[in-house]
């Protein structure tokens, strides 16, 4: 079994491979203040030290998610880019639901979440654009638990072209922070997609990262019946996000 340095290590010989295979230049990521994003921030800047990117892109953003991302960047000394994205969303979301109130279409229901996966489709739509322009891979952050709970917006930050932690569960990704000495602040920091005020990722989930990883690594036994019910669900109704578009047989 291989060390968590010798993980990493490894990550970054295979982050590094993938820019040769794609004949790119280098990495980029979109740097949140969240803990996934912090590792991977700091991984591809250990693969491509002087081809890496982080993009803080606030939306309605809680300002407290930039000083952490700031910490991030910090940190690791990677190069970046600041970015106050709220004027193209909020154009993009009236001029949609103006036209759909207009035909008397509009579902106020759901508008949160409407709101919510625009902000991760304008942040990666962005952060293709600064890649094409410099001849990066746009690296994405999503771990396994949320790959198998389809806790990620489709075409938004899972619409990526490599993803490094995808393997790890939420306690691994807590473990590699501490072995890349990533700042405490974001390591005790509780998890959140910063969509709106106090949102966490668990309790917009209903369950828990421990309970999930307990389903990754084979001990649904300890898993309550409630919250495996959860976790299972999850898992079903987001199947469609895990792969690419479905196409009709030839007929």
């Amino acid at each position: 079994m291989s060390t968590r340095a010798e993980q990493i290590e490894k990550t970054v010989e295979w982050l590094q491979d993938k820019v040769k295979e794609a004949h790119a230049r280098g990495l980029i990521v979109g740097v949140s203040g969240g803990i996934d994003s912090a590792v991977v921030a700091y991984l591809i800047k250990k693969a491509c030290p002087n081809d890496s990117m982080g993009v803080i892109m606030s939306i309605k953003s809680n300002p407290a998610d930039r000083v952490d991302a700031m910490k991030v960047i910090d940190g690791c000394g990677i190069e970046y880019m600041d970015l106050e994205l709220a004027e193209p969303h909020k154009l993009i979301l009236d001029t949609v639901t103006d036209n759909l109130k207009e035909k008397g279409l509009f579902k106020e229901e759901y508008l949160r979440m409407t709101d919510a996966n625009l902000r991760a489709r304008i942040r990666m739509s962005t952060i293709y654009t600064i890649a094409n322009d410099l001849g990066y891979l746009v690296v994405g952050t999503d771990n396994a638990a949320e790959l198998h709970t389809g806790y990620f917006t489709k075409h938004g930050d899972g619409g990526v072209d490599i993803l490094p932690i995808a393997n790890l569960t939420k306690g691994e990704v807590f473990e590699w922070a501490k072995e890349l000495r990533i700042h405490e602040d974001l390591i005790n920091k509780a998890p959140s997609a910063g969509l709106w005020e106090g949102q966490t990722d668990e309790n917009e989930m209903g369950t828990t990262y421990k309970y999930i990883d307990a389903v990754l690594e084979g001990r649904r036994d300890e898993v309550p019946a409630e919250h495996l019910e959860i976790i299972d669900r999850l898992h079903r109704n987001s199947e469609h996000k895990r792969h690419t578009a479905a196409k009709p047989p030839k007929f």
